[in-house]
């Protein structure tokens, strides 16, 4: 399937109000819900993503080498993570020996960062029968060698186990200062999207490339991530309907939800040089709602309007989603999803697959993937990707 095939392929209806998205949230006018149609969504998504692009170039695969040297853009460097050690594993003796690693690059368009990084691990078998895919998208500041543990964890159960680097990290940055350098260069120029938007391109082209795989089942390829990975696969599972089971980690929030509610502060400390930038360029003695408005419409067209989680989670329906936040994360704030859920209850009651909508709020937990919340991914996985 291409690229422009992707907004027909799914006609499920949801209905968010005729209002601008700020009247919703308020609801003070109580607008009459007009239906609208998921492919004309993903279509003007799609258009905006476009606007961005260098130039398109076939789909085409060059050879890589595993990376010896992981480059992490924070400072002390990651050493372990006992949330992603937790992911249920086979007991395999000879896993190692039976474990298959593949490096390469994809190439998603012309131009330094339309080289997309991939590491694929598999299981070395005489079958050649297709298997589930997932697809794990890393963290802020880290790269696809960071997620080494979860891959490993789910070859070993029978998956073939997918990661990228997002855009500006891993093997698409030189220093520890190329995401932070990106993301002003985009508020300076509008000339990329390098938060969530362009990942997002790059994984639409990365299930061009999955369902072409003939070790891949391609009706089941599953994607999630932790944090901006969980943002990314949000939005890809969104845009492209071919990502089937779907499980964003501290991911999803309501953006214009935050503006409205003056709860942005954490989300804008997580990348703050862009609003610092912005802030000056605007004349501005301190960063503000009017800033963060501006930044988010500059480096993502209409994340905090029409491609916010109140319409975008809707139309993943009717998917299996799964959605793990702490009660107490205050990037990704239980009050800004009340109006997505509710919202994406009713799409999915709709489709008659209420079973396939989950949210799980981890008490006491604040911005952090914890052992639960990858235990309950692995077992949302289970059930829907395994045959």
């Amino acid at each position: 399937m291409t690229v422009q095939a992707i907004a027909a392929c799914n006609p499920y209806k949801y209905r968010p109000p005729q209002s601008l998205l700020r009247d919703t949230i308020t609801d003070r006018n109580n607008r009459r819900m007009e239906a609208i149609d998921a492919a004309q969504l993903r279509t003007e998504f799609l258009r905006v993503l476009r606007s961005r692009r260098s130039a398109e170039v076939p789909l085409s695969v060059e050879p890589g080498k595993p990376v010896v040297h992981c480059l992490f853009q924070e400072s002390p460097q990651p050493r372990f993570s006992e949330a992603m050690e937790s992911c249920p594993k086979a007991n395999i003796s000879n896993f190692k020996e039976l474990l298959e690693e593949e490096n390469f690059y994809l190439i998603t368009e012309s131009g330094e960062q339309g080289r997309l990084p991939v590491l694929i691990l598999s299981m070395k078998e005489d079958s050649h029968q297709r298997k589930p895919a997932v697809v794990f998208l890393h963290s802020t500041n880290k790269c696809k060698e960071w997620l080494r543990p979860l891959l490993e964890a789910y070859t070993s159960r029978g998956y073939i186990a997918v990661a990228i680097d997002s855009r500006y990290h891993g093997e698409r940055a030189s220093s520890m200062t190329t995401y932070r350098d990106a993301l002003v260069s985009a508020w300076k120029n509008g000339d990329t999207m390098p938060f969530i938007f362009d990942t997002v391109w790059d994984l639409i082209k990365l299930a061009d490339y999955l369902i072409e795989r003939k070790d891949i089942d391609p009706s089941r390829i599953g994607i999630s991530g932790e944090s901006l990975g969980g943002m990314h696969a949000w939005f890809a599972a969104a845009a492209d309907t071919r990502y089937a089971v779907v499980v964003p980690i501290i991911g999803v929030q309501g953006f214009r939800w935050t503006i409205d509610n003056d709860k942005w502060q954490a989300r804008v400390d997580s990348i703050k040089a862009v609003f610092e930038e912005a802030r000056i360029d605007l004349g501005k003695s301190a960063i503000d709602k009017e800033v963060v408005e501006k930044v988010w419409d500059r480096v993502a067209p209409g994340l905090a309007s029409q491609f916010d989680s109140p319409f975008t989670v809707p139309i993943i329906a009717p998917r299996p989603l799964l959605l793990l936040n702490g009660e107490e994360d205050p990037r990704c704030q239980l009050a800004g999803l009340k109006l997505p859920m509710a919202r994406a209850k009713k799409a999915y009651e709709e489709a008659h697959s209420l079973d396939n909508l989950k949210l799980v709020e981890q008490p006491g937990i604040g911005h952090q993937m914890t052992s639960l919340m990858v235990i309950e991914a692995s077992d949302w996985f289970d059930q829907f990707l395994k045959k």
